[in-house]
């Protein structure tokens, strides 16, 4: 705990292939991706080295490579283009709690509170003793909810069993804290030794007066209104924002769970203090006709999502049209305003020197006479 550094997914002085580092082939799936991911994660945690800074900074690249790996746009931009395309984004910083002394704590929950995002990592000594097979499981019934509180960098398993008819209508787990703590919510899957292999995870978001995080494991897209990506596409072009503020419904994680038990986890994410929450599994079966009203109402704002997409393109094409007018016009003034000045000065020159000229011819006419 004494330890000031900061494990985050910054680049290494030298970067290495992400592929590589993860020891994936370039066609891996994102559950090949991820699995790797965590092995080495856990294998190179400075809770389990922390004597070795090789394996420190082995921890920094296997975090910075899955950064890219695990997120489909910047493994797009990587594939197409290399590290170049990534140069100009900005990479979320993600520190070990567990691993940071008081003063570096205080800011990160200065800067957090400021509204800076600060993504965190998993204490390897969760993710061991889940992998060990070591935690305590308590049963989360469909239906039912579970209201509790989790020490900082610790977490309380859940299992949720299913039977058929659920796991084919769809199952929503969803954790919600009305005290504003910072949390994940994880998912993990049964290891062939017995343990648990982290598989998902979902950081808690801020909406209205409660922060909340959910997994959804349904047979159909759900959707959720992500205001970072809002604020982002703004900053970027703020004459945009009208057209931008759909931009922020983004697709959810969207996974399938069969019949049986499965585990879930509430980690608490706060910088000191514990995380009070409520976990509750529900059937979709169970909210048939809200499920019905909520996919149209998506479908509808997905539709005037796309007409703003299409109206911006044609605003900025006419309102490019305009603009060039605009100058055109000026310049048309600008340039008749001209003439018009010369045109005046030239004939007050004109009329300057025909005085001139009779003011010396009179006096010769009067001489001659």
């Amino acid at each position: 705990m004494g330890s000031k550094k900061a494990e985050s997914t910054s680049a290494p002085v030298i970067r290495r292939d992400p592929y590589d580092v993860l020891s994936v082939s370039r066609d891996s799936t994102d559950q090949e991706i991820k699995t790797a991911y965590r092995k080495l994660a856990l294998k190179y945690h400075p809770d389990k080295n922390a004597s070795n800074p090789e394996a420190s900074e082995l921890f920094k690249e296997v975090a910075y490579s899955y950064s890219i790996l695990s997120d489909p746009e910047k493994r797009r931009q990587y594939d197409s283009a290399g590290f170049e395309a990534l140069d100009a984004e900005n990479m979320d910083m993600e520190i070990d709690l567990s691993n940071l002394g008081t003063v570096n704590t205080v800011f990160a929950a200065l800067f957090s509170k400021l509204g800076v995002p600060i993504k965190t990592t998993i204490s390897a000594n969760v993710l061991e003793e889940a992998l060990n097979g070591t935690v305590t499981v308590r049963p989360l019934p469909i239906g039912t909810s579970v209201s509790g509180k989790v020490d900082k960098q610790c977490a309380h398993f859940f299992g949720v069993t299913i039977n058929e008819q659920q796991a084919e209508s769809g199952i929503v787990v969803r954790v919600t804290s009305t005290a504003q703590s910072k949390f994940k919510l994880l998912y993990f899957e049964q290891d062939a030794n017995g343990g648990y292999g982290l598989a998902l995870q979902e950081e808690s978001e801020k909406t209205g007066k409660v922060t909340s995080a959910g997994m959804y494991f349904l047979h159909f897209q759900v959707y959720r209104m992500d205001s970072t990506v809002n604020a982002l596409a703004i900053a970027k072009d703020p004459d945009a924002a009208f057209f931008k503020r759909l931009e922020g419904l983004q697709p959810c994680e969207v996974s399938e769970l069969k019949a049986g038990t499965h585990i879930f986890a509430v980690y608490g994410d706060n910088f000191f203090k514990t995380a009070t929450y409520t976990i509750e599994a529900l059937c979709a079966k169970t909210y048939e006709d809200t499920t019905e009203k909520l996919k149209e109402i998506e479908a509808q704002i997905l539709r005037k999502r796309n007409e703003l997409r299409q109206f911006e393109t044609e605003y900025r094409k006419v309102s490019a049209e305009w603009v060039a007018e605009c100058r055109m016009i000026m310049y048309h003034l600008c340039h008749r305003t001209m003439e018009s000045q010369l045109c005046h000065f030239g004939g007050t020159i004109g009329l300057g020197t025909l005085s001139r000229s009779n003011q010396q011819i009179q006096p010769g006419k009067a001489i001659g006479g």
